[in-house]
This record gives structure tokens, sequence and C-alpha cells, in this order.
């Protein structure tokens, strides 16, 4: 009877430890086998081989952003090399003026007619004046015109960027709520100042005639050559080839444009005092030549009638030029 219960006491013991043996064999015998070392490395390798998958597919499309991009510089850089040479009539357009290329040699022709006649009615009857008049009449037929239509150019382009910001956000609001880019368009068009208003109005009238959006806002960047055109229009383009937040985009585009804004006009006041300076040394001469010349013309006269007043009226002028545009260089910062 002792004898049986040693046996099943020992045979308790043998079973527990059996047991025991069993779950430690089973805990440690991935760790003992390498398995778990196995696992590890076929882990490492599979995330190294994911990761490098996700890299290079972020690269691929890097690469396939920045080869859009280029491609649609390309493409406008084409179309600006094409249309190089401005026509007259491009000219026009782009100043905002209703008028045919022929009214407006018209108008230059009497402006320059107009100035020889009044500068040799002025001068002295003389050799000498009839050159100046036929210079100035030149100069007023061919040069002032022109000036002019850039100023315009230039202040049209002006107030055309100071809206443009404000009409992109009207873009990404509207889109934001729900809208279609072309819908958000003809709001601008409508809602807009001129010359902002006019020229997506012309955008708009061409879409709805089957011009593509991209082939309008490169009509428009030539119509408008400033820069931010060019971003506007690349930034649509890249959204229609490569896809992507078009309403981010063009928020993070409105919010560039504002601070190149902020930045031209700090550079602006900066100069504003060089500039100042620089009229005033410009203009003081001619402007106490004409005074003397009212006051005292017969002390004037020999500079006008004499081979050597000739000449030192023209070497002054030569210089004076020289120094315009030295001044004119050291003022103009293009940002």
């Amino acid at each position: 009877m002792v004898l049986s219960n040693d046996l099943m006491m020992l045979g308790a013991t043998l079973l527990g430890a059996t047991a025991i043996a069993s779950i430690v064999f089973v805990m440690f015998y991935p760790y003992l086998s390498g398995e778990k070392h196995t696992e590890k490395r076929i882990r490492v390798v599979t995330e190294s081989r994911a990761q490098k998958v996700a890299t290079r597919t972020a690269v691929d499309a890097a690469a396939s952003r920045r080869k859009t991009v280029a491609d649609t510089l390309k493409d406008l850089e084409s179309r600006q090399k094409a249309k190089e040479k401005l026509s007259l009539r491009l000219r026009l357009q782009r100043a905002g003026l209703q008028i045919t290329p022929k009214t407006f040699w018209i108008l230059s022709g009497l402006c320059g007619f107009t100035f020889a006649v009044v500068l040799y009615v002025a001068l002295p009857p003389s050799a000498l004046s009839l050159i100046l008049a036929l210079m100035v009449g030149f100069v007023g037929a061919f040069g002032l015109p022109r000036w002019i239509l850039s100023k315009i150019t230039s202040r049209r382009q002006g107030k055309f960027l100071a809206e443009l910001p404000n009409a992109i956000d009207v873009v990404t609001r509207g889109m934001k709520s729900g809208l279609p880019l072309g819908e958000c368009l003809q709001v601008i068009a409508r809602e807009s100042a001129p010359p902002l208003s006019a020229e997506f109005h012309e955008v708009v009238e061409q879409q709805r005639v089957g011009v593509s959006l991209s082939e309008a806002l490169g009509r428009l960047a030539i119509r408008m050559p400033i820069t931010e055109v060019k971003f506007l229009t690349i930034v649509i383009a890249i959204q229609q080839q490569a896809g992507g937040n078009l309403s981010e985009a063009l928020g993070n585009l409105a919010d560039v444009l504002r601070a190149r804004v902020q930045l031209r006009m700090k550079v602006k006041a900066l100069s504003a005092e060089a500039k100042a300076g620089a009229v005033v040394l410009a203009s003081l001469p001619p402007a106490v030549m004409a005074m003397v010349y009212g006051s005292s013309p017969d002390y004037m006269v020999p500079l006008f009638t004499t081979t050597t007043g000739n000449f030192l009226l023209g070497f002054s002028a030569v210089w004076m030029l020289m120094g315009i545009l030295v001044m004119r260089k050291m003022i103009n910062f293009k940002v």
C-alpha cells in the first residue's frame, strides 16, 4: 500500500516535471532554434523592401512632377519666343486701348508734327533749329507715343496684379464650397474690378467656344506677360496633368503673390529717396537752361548759333544722357 502510494507520488512528480519541461521548451524553442532570429531578419528585409519601394515611389512621383513642371515651362517659353516680336496690335491690346494700329500711327504722326512745329517756331531761324525740330518731331512721332503706351500697359498690369490674389482666393473658396473651376472663373469675370474682369471674361468666352482652359490661360499670359500670371497658368496646368488638390495649391499661390507684392512695395519705399534725387539731378540742367533762356535769350543764343556752342551743347547732351542712364540703372530694382 505504501509502495503504491510512493509510485503514485513519483508518477505525479514525473508528470509535473514533464509538463513544466514541455512548457519551458515551447516558450524557449523559438529562441533556441533560431526562428525568432529568422522572423526578425525576414521582417527587417520586408520592411526595408517596403521602405525602398515607398521611397522609390515618392522619388518617381517627385520626378514626374518635376518633369511636368519642366514641360509646362518649356511650353510657355516656346509660346513666348513665338510671340517675341510683338506686334503693335498686341501692344495696344496689352494696354487695353480699343484703337487700331492705323489710328495709333495717325495720332503719333500728329504728335510728332506738332512738337516739331512748336519747337521750330520757338527757336531762332537757323539750320540747327531745323535739325532740332526734326529730331524732336521724330521723338514725338516714334518715341513719346510708345513710351506713353508702355506706361499705360505697366499701370494696367499693376492694377491686374493688385487684384489677382483676391481673385485666386475667390477661386479657392468657391472650389472648397463645391463649385467647379469654370464657375469660379465666371464669378471673377462678373464681380472683379477691371482690368481683371475683362481678362478673365476673355478666358471664359474662349472656353465657351471650345478652347481648353490651359490654352486660354496661355493666351492670358501672352496678353498679360507678368510672372504671377505664369505661376497661375503653371499651377492649373500641372493640376490638370498630374492631379492634386487645386484649392490648396491656389491658396499657397495667393500667399506667395501677396508676399511678392509686399516685397515689391518695400523695395519701392526704400528706393523712393534715391529716385527722387535722380529725378532732381536729371531735370536740373534743362530746367536751369530753360529759365536762363527765358530771362536772357541773348545769353543762350551763342549755344545755338556758333560752332563752339553747338559742340558744347551736343557734348553736354551726351554726358547728361550717360548720367541719366547710369542713375536709372542704379535705382531700377526688379523684384
